[in-house]
């Protein structure tokens, strides 16, 4: 397939043409904004047609959607970063919603998708399995025995996904008025993570699953 144009330095390949695309987006969407970046400004940025974009993406909506994937990674990252330190559990899960619910509306990329009407696409790509397997392998490498409070994969996997609805909703529709740093830690220790408190329904579960299992 002949790729004509791309300022003189053609891709190697569909996969690099494909991350080139994107990469132009994600500055475009930088530098002029989610509502002013089109697959127009994109081709004119990279020297190609709009034809030659529309090769790789459908349209704008698929374009836009590999730019929030490319949001939520970059963000996951940081993430990561921001909460390394933390080894208790309750604290870890707090903090890591906090971080985000505090954090995610001050980065440039996520501000400007979020702001423009791109909602439901961010809100689709942090839902994705791959996100909530990322998401759940950071907790795996922090130094917590999630096995010793009953969440094992799948159970775990359930726990990310309930505190992205729960970071998710409150992004969207945030309190009114905000709470302070304290009572936002507070809430969260209160209401979003109530699977690691003694007596929750997830230490119910597990000894009525190791008293049927003594009863055989």
């Amino acid at each position: 397939m002949t790729r004509k144009g791309w300022a003189g330095s053609p891709p190697a390949n569909d996969a690099e043409a494909r991350k080139r695309i994107v990469d132009a987006a994600v500055r475009s969407v930088e530098q002029r904004g989610a509502a002013r970046t089109s697959v127009a400004d994109v081709a004119t940025d990279l020297g190609i047609t709009r034809k030659t974009v529309y090769r790789y993406f459908a349209g704008t909506e698929e374009l836009f959607s590999a730019v929030s994937e490319v949001a939520v990674d970059r963000w996951i990252a940081q993430l990561d970063a921001a909460t390394a330190w933390l080894e208790d559990p309750r604290e870890l899960l707090v903090e890591t919603v906090a971080f985000i619910i505090e954090e995610l509306p001050r980065d440039p990329l996520l501000s400007l998708l979020l702001a423009t009407g791109h909602t439901a696409l961010f809100s689709e790509k942090m839902l994705t399995a791959r996100s909530i397997a990322t998401a759940r392998a950071i907790l795996l490498s922090r130094q917590v025995d999630w096995a010793a409070l009953g969440l094992e994969d799948d159970v775990l996997d359930e726990l990310v996904e309930h505190l992205i609805r729960v970071t998710q909703s409150m992004i969207v529709v945030p309190p009114d008025p905000p709470r302070t740093g304290g009572e936002l830690r507070a809430y969260l220790s209160r209401w979003a993570v109530p699977a690691l408190a003694p007596g929750s329904p997830r230490a119910g579960q597990r000894r009525g699953r190791a008293g049927r299992t003594a009863a055989r």
